[in-house]
């Protein structure tokens, strides 16, 4: 069996970029500016903790070449006063240093999910259609925590670490320049011993990031799907395919310990060997009282300081490769051509004014959007014509990229209709007729690549999202529920009073239904509203669209999950709340659209037949065929 692990996938990351990238960090600079105080204050904390490490050396030096041989019993005592003065002051920078990073990376990272989840809201349907949800996921989380790694132990400790590599260079030769020469020779196999341990290290952290993403996308799949895991017996399976993954994860975590575990013993090596050099150029110039030996002793511990910050910066040069990439991950999500908003977004402290002028339309199209855009009362229907639409999903999913050569996949060909306010047009078809794409273009999922669509004689596409969807009460076969209380999910649409709530929901027969539940309209549901009935949760969706008071109507098989003495008060409803609006209704139970004001038959993206329930079985077309398949035969009265 193939391991699994193997396998390649749309949630696989993409290859990690060059370790430094001028534009994506003057574009992460746009997010630090407003804490400048922050880092100002990190970086002051990391160089007095790199100063004060010199410190020490030395005291040793002075203790043992000057307070020793002469019995200076005071040089000793504020030696070591100095010296544990010099400790408090090493903990307190670092505390200081670890609060100030850690307060700008999360201030950093909330910015920055606050903005993606902004952007998130007002990308076009098209755009999640060809990008899974775990992915995006993983930029929001993930990739974030990246940039988070950068900035708490990345840029801002690599600057202390340059700083304390530099200071004690600059003492190291000040002090003695031969035996820092014999300290420094083996700087070059550092050097290499680093460069590999980059290279091992930055392909660990990969493959664990890609196996990972296998992981959390495998885990969605089959905690979603558990029913049908269950149901079909797939326990066993899954769970061999689980640990393929798993181990593919465990192999890929003990490839870079494995690094790891080479390279810190080899920089203790070469350690060792640069005080093994230091002390062959020592030993002969102390034997001729040319060095004294308290320069000595403070070399092995410059020494021992001095390659501590090549350790870390290795490592950070990782850091900073990986938020590299996460960076050019994430800015090329936000860089996505973004719909426009049905509401105002919440924007990060740091662009706000900005971001608001740059989303702001201008002023003559602002004034055309107002004048064009209906009146905001609902108390009537409205009048919504297609105008010779033709609509395809491979041009909508290209997103502004080059024409394919090949015609396109035509879903909808030339669709032409008009329902007037009180009118119920009702759509029929077989399955992939184009029925519920005439839903998605009318909501504005989706714009037409020809003819347009009309919302009482104005373009949709000039009237802003939120005024049209504000006319738009949606019933949906597959209802989507948020976790929450009930009464939450019945107003998603306007912040309705607890009464309006109920009477909404009275007004479709959800009251009583309710009213069973644990609390009521306090019921928390689960996830997607597991926690209640299919049928339950449909009256749920009919109640929301309810209670917007729409002016149109879109019925996607409304009541096909209902039973029939519900199905009956719905009706009742549905008559009434009809009366004066415009109304969809996308049927597939065609006994549900008999009293439809106007039938359209669709075929492959074109309308083959239009007119009443009658009309259409006296003409014996498509219609009757789709009738008698469902009813068996044709009424007796026809």
């Amino acid at each position: 069996m193939a391991d699994p692990a193997r396998d390649g996938g749309i949630h696989d990351e993409d290859a990690l970029g060059k370790a430094y990238d001028g534009r994506l960090i003057r574009r992460l600079a746009a997010y630090v500016r407003p804490y400048w105080p922050l880092v100002a204050g990190a970086i002051a904390c990391l160089f007095a903790e790199g100063a004060s490490q010199l410190v020490g050396p030395i005291l040793t030096e002075r203790v043992i070449d000057v307070a020793v041989p002469y019995h200076d019993t005071a040089l000793i005592r504020n030696a070591v006063l100095l010296f544990v003065l010099t400790l408090i002051v090493q903990f307190a920078c670092a505390y200081g240093e670890t609060i100030l990073t850690s307060l700008l990376g999360q201030r950093v990272m909330r910015d920055l999910r606050l903005q993606m989840f902004a952007h998130l809201e007002r990308l076009p349907i098209a755009f999640f259609d060809r990008n899974p949800v775990g992915r995006l996921v993983t930029r929001v989380t993930a990739d974030i925590e990246a940039l988070n790694e950068l900035f708490t132990a990345g840029v801002v400790s690599g600057l202390g670490d340059l700083f304390t590599l530099v200071a004690i260079a600059v003492l190291m030769l000040a002090v003695d320049w031969r035996l820092a020469v014999a300290s420094f020779g083996v700087i070059p196999f550092v050097y290499l011993t680093s460069h590999i341990f980059r290279i091992k290290v930055r392909q660990a952290y990969r493959d664990i990031r890609i196996r990972l993403a296998r992981i959390n996308a495998f885990l969605q799949e089959r905690l979603t799907g558990m029913r049908i895991v269950q149901l079909f017996g797939r326990e066993r399976s899954e769970a061999a395919r689980f640990d393929g993954y798993n181990r593919g994860h465990l192999d890929a975590h003990l490839r870079s310990i494995t690094v790891y575990a080479l390279y810190f013993p080899a920089i203790e090596i070469l350690t060792s060997v640069a005080m093994a050099s230091l002390i062959v150029g020592a030993v002969g110039r102390v034997h001729a009282t040319t060095l004294k030996i308290g320069v000595v002793a403070e070399f092995f511990q410059l020494v021992r300081r001095f390659f501590q910050p090549l350790q870390d910066l290795s490592d950070k040069y990782n850091t900073l490769q990986q938020a590299m990439a996460s960076s050019e991950r994430i800015f090329r999500l936000l860089d996505e051509p973004a719909g426009e908003a049905a509401d105002p977004l919440p924007l990060p402290v740091r662009g706000r004014a900005a971001l608001t002028q740059a989303s702001r339309p201008a002023p003559e199209q602002s004034a055309l959007r107002v004048a064009a855009a209906p009146a905001a009362s609902n108390a009537s229907g409205v009048t919504i014509a297609f105008e010779d639409v033709w609509f395809a999903y491979d041009l909508a999913h290209m997103a502004g990229t080059a024409q394919p050569a090949r015609e396109p996949e035509w879903v909808l060909k030339g669709v032409t209709f008009r329902a007037v306010p009180g009118e119920t047009v009702a759509i029929v078809g077989h399955t992939g007729a184009g029925k519920t794409t005439v839903v998605s273009l009318l909501m504005r999922f989706y714009d037409p690549q020809r003819g347009r669509i009309t919302l009482d004689g104005v373009d949709i596409r000039q009237i802003p999202v939120s005024v049209l969807r504000a006319k738009i009460g949606y019933v949906q076969q597959d209802i989507f529920l948020f976790a929450g209380d009930v009464a939450t999910n019945i107003r998603l649409s306007s912040p309705l009073t607890d009464a309006e709530v109920e009477r909404a929901a009275d007004r479709v027969g959800a009251g009583r239904i309710i009213r069973r539940l644990p609390n009521g309209y306090h019921y928390q549901l689960g996830e997607r509203g597991a926690s209640i009935s299919v049928g339950e949760r449909q009256l749920l969706s009919f109640a929301r669209a309810i209670a917007a008071d729409p002016a149109l109507l879109i019925l996607d098989e409304a009541t096909s999950a209902v039973d029939s003495e519900i199905e009956a008060e719905i009706q009742a409803a549905l008559a009434e709340l009809m009366r004066g609006r415009t109304t969809i209704a996308i049927a597939h139970r065609l006994t549900t659209i008999l009293d439809a004001d106007e039938i359209l038959v669709m075929q492959h993206g074109e309308i083959r037949e239009r007119g009443t329930h009658r009309d259409l079985l006296v003409r014996g077309g498509l219609y009757e065929r789709l009738y008698r398949l469902q009813v068996g035969e044709a009424p007796a009265a026809v």
